[in-house]
């Protein structure tokens, strides 16, 4: 009798009927073997391979990425298989370098740090927001993966970088992304991506990127200008023997920022806007919270006179968390309540069901904004993980909230809302991102 003992065992057989559907939306085939299961956890058993683990159940997931990480480290697919496209930083690295770099690059994203940075996302919003097209549907999330591009481009090289070369490298991340996605998820098809070439231009692509942002780096340690911009941030920085980031290593974090940066972002905000669009009550408290809001410098203390719109994005984040899941594997073997896991066992943390486990939420499908009032904070922290959690919480978090709120503020204050749906469909890839939404904005106009 083997001393390991898992959660319920899904068929591995069947895994195989389903994985069509698996590969184009995995999270009904989840659902459905979660409700078998009639537990928050179940297990597969590959014929070749270490078991798999996948997970609803936030007290479980907490163990694994906070309170027991020391025990478990990032999969192959997000270290191996990701790095060799978007480099070797904070997303990508494990062990020692990883937190090497956790804390080296970790100030220069402290809220004091971004109180700098703040003037430059409010106007480039404001910049951005300006060029919607009006009174006419529009793709959402093209609009809003731009306005997240220029936002993370301006904050990183403020306006030192010359407009051809961003617009060249946000082309290329785009093309990656998408590249990425197919190679993650069609493995069976490398051998012909190989021969058509795609493999190929990719890494063209990533070459290519990786020279534009090295020229960036260059011209800013020659010309010696103070920016007060995150490259500055990241230029200064020092390892504790005095030595500083190479070029190469530069390289691979801002990368990283980009790719990691913008489209989590775009995401976000797209779902935001949508389900504001669709619920008339939250949009209308929204609305009058941004009207009323009338600061021409923005502060960290700026985004307490906003705390409604703060909710509505966390709300969103928790119906539609855009790191939907990630995973880790056991370095050891571990044990936790009545399971006894063993090292290998690969762990997949399915955020985007923790976030409707009924078990943690009341009407866990219901756009509810009010749910992360202050006052409830201490209830749902526990089971609210749209950054991850423990050591290896996405170090732009804040980052990426304070751009949401004066995205929101900024958009809500000049614009009414429309879109065709009533609901929201769901591509869950690297992130998960909102597919077909459009909307139309029309001017409000003032006396």
């Amino acid at each position: 009798m083997s001393k390991y003992k898992y959660p319920y065992r899904i068929s591995f057989f069947r895994f195989l009927l389903n994985s069509s559907e698996v590969s184009k939306n995995p999270i009904p085939f989840h659902y459905r073997f979660f409700e078998k299961a009639k537990s928050n956890s179940f297990s597969i058993q590959p014929f070749f391979s270490k078991r798999i683990l996948l997970t609803r159940d936030a007290i479980f997931a907490r163990h694994v990425l906070q309170k027991e990480h020391k025990k478990y480290e990032k999969s192959k697919l997000q270290t191996q298989f990701l790095s060799k496209y978007i480099g070797y930083g904070l997303l990508t690295a494990s062990g020692a370098y990883w937190l090497q770099q956790r804390r080296l690059i970790q100030p220069a994203f402290h809220k004091k740090k971004i109180e700098g940075l703040l003037k430059t996302i409010d106007e480039t919003i404001k910049t951005e927001l300006k060029q919607i097209p009006l009174n006419t549907f529009q793709s959402l999330y093209s609009l809003m993966n731009v306005l997240a591009f220029e936002v993370i481009a301006k904050s990183l090289f403020n306006f030192s970088a010359e407009k051809e070369d961003l617009q060249q490298l946000r082309n290329n991340v785009e093309a990656l992304q998408r590249f990425i996605v197919k190679d993650i998820r069609q493995p069976h098809k490398r051998f012909w991506y190989r021969l058509k070439g795609d493999f190929k231009t990719n890494m063209k692509l990533v070459k290519e990127s990786r020279v534009i942002i090295n020229t960036i780096i260059e011209k800013r340690k020659i010309s010696k200008e103070v920016h007060d911009d995150l490259l500055d941030m990241l230029l200064n920085v020092t390892y504790e023997d005095g030595s500083k980031m190479t070029n190469e290593q530069l390289i691979d974090e801002i990368l990283i920022l980009f790719v990691a940066g913008h489209e989590t972002t775009a995401n976000a905000l797209t779902f935001t806007l949508c389900l504001l669009a669709n619920n008339t009550k939250p949009l209308l408290k929204a609305r009058e919270e941004a009207i009323a809001f009338n600061e021409d410098i923005i502060t960290m203390e700026s985004f307490s006179r906003l705390p409604y719109i703060k909710n509505c994005i966390e709300e969103s984040m928790r119906l539609y968390p855009p790191a939907w899941i990630t995973d880790r594997v056991a370095l050891e073997d571990d044990t936790f309540n009545d399971y006894h896991i063993k090292k290998g066992t690969l762990i997949g943390v399915s955020i985007y069901e923790i976030h409707r486990n009924k078990t943690y939420w009341d009407n866990p499908e219901l756009f509810f904004p009010e749910r992360f009032k202050k006052e409830n904070k201490k209830e749902t922290a526990a089971y609210y993980m749209p950054f991850g959690a423990g050591p290896r919480l996405c170090i732009g978090n804040n980052f990426a909230v304070f751009e949401m709120i004066l995205t929101v503020q900024t958009l809500l204050k000049n614009f009414n809302i429309q879109t065709r749906k009533d609901t929201i469909e769901i591509s869950p890839l690297i992130t998960l991102k909102p597919i077909g939404v459009e909307m139309k904005f029309a001017k409000i106009y003032r006396d």
